[in-house]
Protein backbone atom coordinates (compact mmCIF):
# COMPACT_ATOMS: atom_id res chain seq x y z
CA UNK A 1 0.00 0.00 0.00
CA UNK A 2 1.22 3.39 -0.59
CA UNK A 3 1.00 5.98 1.63
CA UNK A 4 -1.79 7.78 0.50
CA UNK A 5 -2.41 11.96 1.12
CA UNK A 6 -1.06 11.94 4.24
CA UNK A 7 0.74 15.51 5.28
CA UNK A 8 4.55 16.34 6.78
CA UNK A 9 2.16 16.70 9.98
CA UNK A 10 2.06 13.21 9.93
CA UNK A 11 5.66 11.75 8.50
CA UNK A 12 7.17 8.03 8.58
CA UNK A 13 8.94 7.51 11.52
CA UNK A 14 11.91 5.11 11.56
CA UNK A 15 13.09 4.51 14.72
CA UNK A 16 16.58 2.83 15.12
CA UNK A 17 19.95 5.39 13.67
CA UNK A 18 21.70 1.70 12.55
CA UNK A 19 22.68 0.59 9.12
CA UNK A 20 19.14 -0.19 8.52
CA UNK A 21 17.30 2.49 9.65
CA UNK A 22 18.83 5.63 8.26
CA UNK A 23 18.92 3.53 5.08
CA UNK A 24 15.46 3.30 5.07
CA UNK A 25 15.56 7.09 6.12
CA UNK A 26 17.38 8.09 3.05
CA UNK A 27 15.53 5.70 0.70
CA UNK A 28 12.67 7.16 1.57
CA UNK A 29 13.46 10.68 1.67
CA UNK A 30 14.71 10.21 -1.49
CA UNK A 31 11.41 8.84 -2.66
CA UNK A 32 9.82 12.54 -1.02
CA UNK A 33 8.26 10.92 2.29
CA UNK A 34 8.87 13.05 5.03
CA UNK A 35 10.58 11.33 7.63
CA UNK A 36 11.36 11.93 11.29
CA UNK A 37 14.35 9.44 12.70
CA UNK A 38 14.61 8.52 16.23
CA UNK A 39 17.26 6.33 18.46
CA UNK A 40 18.26 6.79 22.13
CA UNK A 41 21.93 6.94 20.96
CA UNK A 42 23.97 9.13 18.17
CA UNK A 43 23.42 7.21 14.80
CA UNK A 44 26.10 5.02 14.16
CA UNK A 45 26.53 2.97 17.47
CA UNK A 46 25.49 -0.66 18.74
CA UNK A 47 25.69 -2.97 16.14
CA UNK A 48 26.50 -0.48 13.40
CA UNK A 49 29.49 0.44 15.17
CA UNK A 50 30.83 -2.27 16.59
CA UNK A 51 30.99 -4.90 13.11
CA UNK A 52 34.00 -6.07 11.33
CA UNK A 53 33.66 -3.59 8.48
CA UNK A 54 33.37 -6.41 5.90
CA UNK A 55 30.69 -5.36 3.29
CA UNK A 56 30.71 -9.60 2.64
CA UNK A 57 28.63 -10.18 -0.36
CA UNK A 58 29.57 -14.05 0.23
CA UNK A 59 28.42 -14.32 3.32
CA UNK A 60 25.53 -16.82 2.74
CA UNK A 61 26.40 -19.62 5.00
CA UNK A 62 24.46 -19.43 8.67
CA UNK A 63 26.17 -20.57 11.60
CA UNK A 64 23.54 -23.52 12.05
CA UNK A 65 24.86 -25.90 9.47
CA UNK A 66 24.29 -29.95 9.68
CA UNK A 67 26.66 -31.13 12.03
CA UNK A 68 26.20 -28.28 14.75
CA UNK A 69 23.98 -30.29 17.40
CA UNK A 70 27.08 -33.18 17.09
CA UNK A 71 29.74 -30.64 17.60
CA UNK A 72 28.21 -28.19 19.63
CA UNK A 73 28.59 -29.11 23.09
CA UNK A 74 32.36 -29.91 22.24
CA UNK A 75 32.95 -26.42 20.99
CA UNK A 76 31.27 -24.50 22.98
CA UNK A 77 33.52 -26.19 26.55
CA UNK A 78 36.88 -25.65 24.06
CA UNK A 79 38.63 -22.81 26.16
CA UNK A 80 40.27 -22.54 22.21
CA UNK A 81 37.39 -22.08 19.90
CA UNK A 82 35.45 -18.96 19.91
CA UNK A 83 32.20 -19.86 21.30
CA UNK A 84 31.06 -18.93 25.13
CA UNK A 85 28.40 -19.11 27.10
CA UNK A 86 27.76 -17.44 30.26
CA UNK A 87 26.07 -20.40 31.96
CA UNK A 88 23.78 -18.51 34.15
CA UNK A 89 22.10 -17.56 31.49
CA UNK A 90 21.69 -20.88 29.53
CA UNK A 91 17.88 -21.61 31.95
CA UNK A 92 16.68 -18.44 30.06
CA UNK A 93 18.64 -19.06 26.52
CA UNK A 94 17.59 -22.70 26.24
CA UNK A 95 14.20 -22.06 24.48
CA UNK A 96 15.67 -20.36 21.86
CA UNK A 97 18.60 -22.32 21.73
CA UNK A 98 16.69 -25.49 20.23
CA UNK A 99 14.92 -23.62 18.29
CA UNK A 100 17.77 -22.57 16.23
CA UNK A 101 19.47 -25.82 16.85
CA UNK A 102 16.73 -27.28 14.95
CA UNK A 103 17.52 -25.55 11.49
CA UNK A 104 21.07 -27.49 11.44
CA UNK A 105 20.15 -29.49 8.83
CA UNK A 106 20.99 -29.52 5.23
CA UNK A 107 17.34 -28.48 3.88
CA UNK A 108 16.99 -25.58 6.48
CA UNK A 109 20.71 -24.50 5.67
CA UNK A 110 20.15 -24.15 1.84
CA UNK A 111 16.98 -22.47 2.77
CA UNK A 112 18.06 -20.08 4.77
CA UNK A 113 21.21 -19.78 2.56
CA UNK A 114 18.92 -18.94 -0.37
CA UNK A 115 17.46 -16.36 1.59
CA UNK A 116 20.78 -14.60 3.02
CA UNK A 117 22.03 -14.36 -0.70
CA UNK A 118 18.92 -12.51 -1.71
CA UNK A 119 19.96 -9.71 0.54
CA UNK A 120 23.78 -9.59 0.68
CA UNK A 121 24.42 -10.68 -2.78
CA UNK A 122 25.04 -7.29 -3.99
CA UNK A 123 25.72 -5.69 -1.13
CA UNK A 124 28.92 -3.39 -2.18
CA UNK A 125 26.55 -2.06 -5.29
CA UNK A 126 23.94 -1.35 -2.54
CA UNK A 127 26.08 0.36 0.05
CA UNK A 128 27.77 2.69 -3.21
CA UNK A 129 24.23 3.27 -4.70
CA UNK A 130 22.91 4.49 -1.04
CA UNK A 131 26.54 6.59 -0.57
CA UNK A 132 27.38 7.69 -4.22
CA UNK A 133 27.53 12.05 -3.89
CA UNK A 134 27.65 12.27 -0.22
CA UNK A 135 30.56 12.01 2.62
CA UNK A 136 30.28 8.73 3.49
CA UNK A 137 31.49 7.65 -0.02
CA UNK A 138 34.94 8.48 1.37
CA UNK A 139 34.60 5.22 3.94
CA UNK A 140 33.91 2.92 1.33
CA UNK A 141 36.60 0.64 0.02
CA UNK A 142 36.57 -1.56 -3.00
CA UNK A 143 38.98 -4.92 -2.01
CA UNK A 144 39.39 -8.57 -1.96
CA UNK A 145 37.78 -10.15 1.16
CA UNK A 146 40.05 -13.24 1.94
CA UNK A 147 39.92 -16.08 4.34
CA UNK A 148 43.25 -17.74 5.36
CA UNK A 149 43.52 -21.37 5.81
CA UNK A 150 46.46 -23.39 8.16
CA UNK A 151 46.56 -25.50 4.34
CA UNK A 152 45.14 -26.83 1.19
CA UNK A 153 43.31 -29.81 3.86
CA UNK A 154 41.80 -27.05 6.06
CA UNK A 155 39.98 -25.52 3.41
CA UNK A 156 38.98 -28.59 2.13
CA UNK A 157 37.74 -29.23 5.34
CA UNK A 158 35.17 -26.65 4.38
CA UNK A 159 33.46 -27.87 1.10
CA UNK A 160 30.18 -27.87 2.40
CA UNK A 161 30.29 -24.12 2.78
CA UNK A 162 32.36 -22.87 -0.26
CA UNK A 163 29.94 -25.65 -2.41
CA UNK A 164 27.36 -23.31 -0.91
CA UNK A 165 29.24 -20.03 -1.43
CA UNK A 166 29.56 -20.95 -5.77
CA UNK A 167 25.74 -22.06 -5.64
CA UNK A 168 25.42 -18.38 -4.47
CA UNK A 169 27.86 -17.08 -7.46
CA UNK A 170 30.88 -17.14 -5.06
CA UNK A 171 33.84 -18.58 -6.64
CA UNK A 172 37.07 -18.32 -5.06
CA UNK A 173 40.85 -17.94 -5.86
CA UNK A 174 42.93 -19.66 -4.34
CA UNK A 175 46.66 -19.35 -3.12
CA UNK A 176 49.13 -21.58 -1.77
CA UNK A 177 52.59 -21.91 -0.81
CA UNK A 178 54.83 -18.78 -1.37
CA UNK A 179 52.53 -17.12 -3.15
CA UNK A 180 50.35 -16.49 0.29
CA UNK A 181 53.59 -14.06 1.63
CA UNK A 182 53.78 -12.49 -2.07
CA UNK A 183 49.93 -11.69 -1.39
CA UNK A 184 50.20 -10.78 2.79
CA UNK A 185 53.69 -10.81 3.59
CA UNK A 186 52.74 -10.25 7.84
CA UNK A 187 50.99 -13.05 7.76
CA UNK A 188 51.96 -15.60 10.53
CA UNK A 189 54.29 -19.11 8.97
CA UNK A 190 50.70 -21.44 10.51
CA UNK A 191 49.31 -19.84 6.95
CA UNK A 192 49.54 -21.38 3.84
CA UNK A 193 46.28 -21.21 1.68
CA UNK A 194 44.49 -18.45 0.92
CA UNK A 195 40.99 -18.04 -0.23
CA UNK A 196 40.18 -15.07 -2.29
CA UNK A 197 36.55 -13.26 -3.27
CA UNK A 198 37.05 -10.65 -5.37
CA UNK A 199 34.74 -7.57 -5.65
CA UNK A 200 34.19 -7.19 -1.78
CA UNK A 201 34.62 -4.22 -0.06
CA UNK A 202 34.98 -2.26 3.38
CA UNK A 203 34.33 -0.04 5.87
CA UNK A 204 37.15 1.85 7.12
CA UNK A 205 34.75 3.21 9.87
CA UNK A 206 31.66 2.11 10.26
CA UNK A 207 30.63 4.40 13.20
CA UNK A 208 31.70 7.57 11.44
CA UNK A 209 29.97 5.77 7.96
CA UNK A 210 26.36 5.60 9.55
CA UNK A 211 26.97 8.97 10.87
CA UNK A 212 28.29 10.90 7.70
CA UNK A 213 24.50 8.89 6.16
CA UNK A 214 22.42 10.35 8.96
CA UNK A 215 24.17 13.99 7.99
CA UNK A 216 23.08 13.07 4.40
CA UNK A 217 19.57 11.99 5.98
CA UNK A 218 18.95 15.75 7.67
CA UNK A 219 20.62 17.39 4.46
CA UNK A 220 17.35 15.91 2.39
CA UNK A 221 15.40 17.38 5.22
CA UNK A 222 14.97 14.34 7.17
CA UNK A 223 14.15 15.26 11.14
CA UNK A 224 16.68 13.81 13.86
CA UNK A 225 15.14 13.60 17.35
CA UNK A 226 17.14 11.86 19.82
CA UNK A 227 15.03 9.50 22.69
CA UNK A 228 13.74 6.41 24.12
CA UNK A 229 10.85 5.20 21.99
CA UNK A 230 8.62 3.34 24.87
CA UNK A 231 5.30 2.09 22.58
CA UNK A 232 3.25 3.12 19.99
CA UNK A 233 -0.27 4.53 19.54
CA UNK A 234 -3.07 2.97 17.51
CA UNK A 235 -6.43 3.60 16.15
CA UNK A 236 -8.51 0.48 14.50
CA UNK A 237 -5.12 -1.68 14.54
CA UNK A 238 -3.50 1.10 12.38
CA UNK A 239 -0.23 3.02 14.23
CA UNK A 240 -1.01 6.82 14.28
CA UNK A 241 1.83 7.90 16.82
CA UNK A 242 5.01 6.83 18.39
CA UNK A 243 5.02 7.71 22.15
CA UNK A 244 8.58 8.72 23.21
CA UNK A 245 10.11 9.83 26.34
CA UNK A 246 9.82 13.30 24.58
CA UNK A 247 6.71 12.94 23.72
CA UNK A 248 4.09 11.44 21.05
CA UNK A 249 5.15 11.92 17.41
CA UNK A 250 2.44 11.40 15.18
CA UNK A 251 2.93 9.04 12.10
CA UNK A 252 1.51 8.16 9.02
CA UNK A 253 3.55 4.71 9.19
CA UNK A 254 6.57 3.58 10.95
CA UNK A 255 10.04 1.61 10.29
CA UNK A 256 11.27 -0.64 13.22
CA UNK A 257 14.96 -1.21 13.00
CA UNK A 258 16.27 -1.62 16.72
CA UNK A 259 18.49 -4.50 16.44
CA UNK A 260 17.47 -6.77 18.97
CA UNK A 261 15.96 -4.19 20.81
CA UNK A 262 13.22 -4.39 18.69
CA UNK A 263 11.71 -7.09 20.61
CA UNK A 264 9.99 -5.97 23.36
CA UNK A 265 8.24 -3.48 20.61
CA UNK A 266 7.39 -6.53 18.55
CA UNK A 267 5.32 -7.88 21.32
CA UNK A 268 3.19 -4.69 21.20
CA UNK A 269 2.36 -5.88 17.40
CA UNK A 270 1.36 -9.42 18.80
CA UNK A 271 4.74 -11.40 17.72
CA UNK A 272 7.19 -13.20 20.08
CA UNK A 273 10.15 -12.64 17.78
CA UNK A 274 12.81 -15.75 19.19
CA UNK A 275 15.61 -13.66 18.79
CA UNK A 276 18.92 -13.65 21.36
CA UNK A 277 21.50 -10.99 21.35
CA UNK A 278 25.02 -12.86 19.95
CA UNK A 279 27.49 -10.94 22.12
CA UNK A 280 29.76 -9.35 19.47
CA UNK A 281 33.73 -8.56 21.24
CA UNK A 282 36.15 -6.51 18.61
CA UNK A 283 39.35 -5.04 19.36
CA UNK A 284 40.99 -1.92 17.61
CA UNK A 285 44.86 -1.99 17.38
CA UNK A 286 45.24 1.51 17.21
CA UNK A 287 47.61 2.98 14.44
CA UNK A 288 48.57 -0.74 13.99
CA UNK A 289 51.40 -1.82 11.50
CA UNK A 290 52.81 -4.97 10.50
CA UNK A 291 48.54 -5.87 9.91
CA UNK A 292 46.99 -7.23 6.86
CA UNK A 293 45.93 -5.24 3.79
CA UNK A 294 42.56 -6.02 3.31
CA UNK A 295 40.13 -7.82 5.53
CA UNK A 296 41.47 -11.34 6.41
CA UNK A 297 39.02 -14.06 7.83
CA UNK A 298 41.06 -16.04 9.69
CA UNK A 299 39.52 -19.66 9.77
CA UNK A 300 41.41 -21.14 12.55
CA UNK A 301 40.50 -18.25 14.92
CA UNK A 302 36.84 -17.89 13.39
CA UNK A 303 37.87 -13.86 13.50
CA UNK A 304 37.85 -11.24 10.81
CA UNK A 305 40.77 -8.82 10.76
CA UNK A 306 40.06 -5.63 8.77
CA UNK A 307 42.58 -2.89 8.04
CA UNK A 308 40.44 0.40 9.64
CA UNK A 309 41.25 4.32 9.88
CA UNK A 310 41.90 3.73 13.88
CA UNK A 311 44.12 0.65 13.20
CA UNK A 312 43.23 -2.57 12.84
CA UNK A 313 40.02 -4.60 13.96
CA UNK A 314 39.86 -8.01 15.06
CA UNK A 315 36.10 -9.17 15.74
CA UNK A 316 34.14 -11.98 15.55
CA UNK A 317 34.11 -13.95 18.97
CA UNK A 318 30.85 -15.40 19.64
CA UNK A 319 28.83 -15.13 23.50
CA UNK A 320 25.72 -15.71 24.40
CA UNK A 321 25.01 -14.22 27.75
CA UNK A 322 22.02 -11.93 26.90
CA UNK A 323 21.39 -8.07 27.15
CA UNK A 324 22.75 -7.08 30.69
CA UNK A 325 25.74 -8.54 31.31
CA UNK A 326 29.18 -6.68 31.97
CA UNK A 327 31.97 -7.60 29.25
CA UNK A 328 33.74 -11.06 29.48
CA UNK A 329 37.46 -11.30 29.65
CA UNK A 330 38.30 -14.59 28.43
CA UNK A 331 36.80 -13.97 24.78
CA UNK A 332 39.08 -10.59 24.85
CA UNK A 333 41.91 -13.10 25.94
CA UNK A 334 41.27 -15.71 22.79
CA UNK A 335 41.22 -13.16 20.34
CA UNK A 336 44.35 -11.09 21.47
CA UNK A 337 46.17 -14.87 21.69
CA UNK A 338 44.82 -15.61 17.61
CA UNK A 339 45.79 -12.15 16.68
CA UNK A 340 49.32 -12.51 17.92
CA UNK A 341 49.20 -16.43 16.14
CA UNK A 342 48.23 -15.01 12.82
CA UNK A 343 49.83 -11.46 12.53
CA UNK A 344 53.13 -11.97 14.63
CA UNK A 345 54.91 -8.89 14.17
CA UNK A 346 51.89 -7.01 15.07
CA UNK A 347 52.77 -3.70 16.49
CA UNK A 348 50.28 -0.86 17.94
CA UNK A 349 50.41 2.35 19.70
CA UNK A 350 47.03 0.97 22.20
CA UNK A 351 44.10 -1.21 22.25
CA UNK A 352 40.09 -0.39 22.57
CA UNK A 353 38.01 -2.84 23.59
CA UNK A 354 34.24 -3.14 22.81
CA UNK A 355 30.89 -5.35 22.93
CA UNK A 356 28.04 -5.15 21.12
CA UNK A 357 24.94 -7.31 20.55
CA UNK A 358 23.79 -9.05 17.45
CA UNK A 359 20.20 -9.95 17.07
CA UNK A 360 20.39 -13.52 16.13
CA UNK A 361 16.65 -14.81 15.24
CA UNK A 362 16.43 -18.45 15.59
CA UNK A 363 16.33 -19.31 11.97
CA UNK A 364 19.12 -16.86 11.15
CA UNK A 365 16.84 -14.66 8.86
CA UNK A 366 15.99 -10.96 9.15
CA UNK A 367 12.68 -9.81 9.48
CA UNK A 368 12.28 -7.47 7.00
CA UNK A 369 8.02 -5.83 5.60
CA UNK A 370 4.61 -4.70 7.41
CA UNK A 371 3.59 -6.48 10.86
CA UNK A 372 -0.07 -6.89 9.45
CA UNK A 373 -1.92 -4.20 8.04
CA UNK A 374 -0.42 -1.95 11.09
CA UNK A 375 1.57 0.05 9.41
CA UNK A 376 4.83 -0.68 10.83
CA UNK A 377 7.21 -1.88 8.68
CA UNK A 378 10.39 -3.61 10.47
CA UNK A 379 14.20 -4.58 9.42
CA UNK A 380 16.21 -5.97 11.89
CA UNK A 381 17.44 -9.75 13.19
CA UNK A 382 20.51 -9.51 10.22
CA UNK A 383 22.99 -11.64 12.49
CA UNK A 384 25.96 -11.70 11.17
CA UNK A 385 25.07 -9.77 7.83
CA UNK A 386 23.64 -6.53 8.85
CA UNK A 387 26.29 -4.03 7.79
CA UNK A 388 26.32 -5.64 4.16
CA UNK A 389 22.91 -5.75 3.81
CA UNK A 390 21.61 -2.32 5.72
CA UNK A 391 21.16 -0.78 2.42
CA UNK A 392 19.49 -3.41 0.25
CA UNK A 393 16.81 -3.97 3.70
CA UNK A 394 16.36 -0.43 4.01
CA UNK A 395 15.60 0.12 -0.05
CA UNK A 396 13.48 -2.50 0.09
CA UNK A 397 11.09 -1.17 3.02
CA UNK A 398 11.58 2.36 1.22
CA UNK A 399 9.97 0.23 -1.79
CA UNK A 400 7.56 -1.56 -0.18
CA UNK A 401 5.88 1.64 2.14
CA UNK A 402 5.84 3.98 -1.45
CA UNK A 403 3.79 1.63 -2.99
CA UNK A 404 6.69 -0.42 -5.44
CA UNK A 405 7.14 -3.67 -5.35
CA UNK A 406 10.52 -5.28 -4.40
CA UNK A 407 12.07 -7.31 -7.40
CA UNK A 408 12.40 -10.26 -5.00
CA UNK A 409 10.65 -12.50 -3.14
CA UNK A 410 9.89 -10.98 0.13
CA UNK A 411 8.20 -14.42 1.96
CA UNK A 412 11.75 -15.21 3.65
CA UNK A 413 11.83 -12.63 5.80
CA UNK A 414 8.15 -11.64 6.32
CA UNK A 415 7.52 -11.21 10.08
CA UNK A 416 4.58 -13.09 10.09
CA UNK A 417 6.13 -16.39 10.18
CA UNK A 418 6.15 -15.83 14.16
CA UNK A 419 2.32 -15.38 14.24
CA UNK A 420 1.93 -18.34 15.81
Amino acid sequence: MGRGGMSAAHPTVVIGAGIVGVSAAIWLRRAGVEVTLVDRGAPGQGASYGNAGVLANCSVVPVTMPGLIRKGPKLALDPNFPLFLRWSYVPKLLPWLVTYLSHANDADTRRISAGLSQVVGDGVEQHEALARGTRAADWIVNSDYTFAYTNRAAFDGDKYVWDLRREAGFEPELIEGAAVREYEPNLGPDIGCLAVMKDHGYIRDPGGYVAALAEEFQNLGGVWQQGDVLDFSFEADKVVAVETTHGPIPCADVVLATGVWSKPLMKRLGLRIPMESERGYHIVFENAENGPSVPLMLASGKFVATPMAAGLRCAGIIEFGGLEAEPSKAPLALLRKQVAIAFPNLKSTGEVEWLGHRPAPADSLPLIGQVKTTGVYVGFGHHHIGLTSGPKTGRLIAQMMTGQRPNMDMTPYDPARFAR
